[in-house]
């Protein structure tokens, strides 16, 4: 992915950047799939009830990008596939973590 790609995903902010993430809950297996319109696009085995999904998605993400998941926060879309996380990470090393996983 080029930096190009991921600036579509990731937006800076004053103190944490945003994510706009496409979430498939209820799938075969975790996994992170790439980029899909405007979007990261990652799937959880997790059934979406009482935010399962959700704590699969900061789990993975966590795991994937290497951050403690206490850098992770669903800022809107807490019950929809289509997510915004805000992570309190500094923009530049995101943006390289990022590249390195997608």
């Amino acid at each position: 992915m080029t930096t190009t790609d991921i600036m579509k995903i990731l937006k800076p902010k004053n103190g944490y950047q945003l994510l706009f993430v496409h979430l498939t809950p209820n799938s075969s297996k975790d996994e992170i799939i790439g980029i899909f319109e405007g979007r990261l696009k990652v799937k959880v085995r997790a059934i979406p009830e009482k935010g399962k999904a959700n704590q699969d998605l900061i789990k993975l993400l966590s795991k994937r990008l290497s951050y403690p998941k206490s850098v992770f926060e669903i800022a809107f879309g807490g019950q929809s596939r289509r997510k915004t996380l805000k992570i309190f990470a500094d923009f530049d090393e995101l943006l390289n973590r990022l590249k390195s996983t997608l």
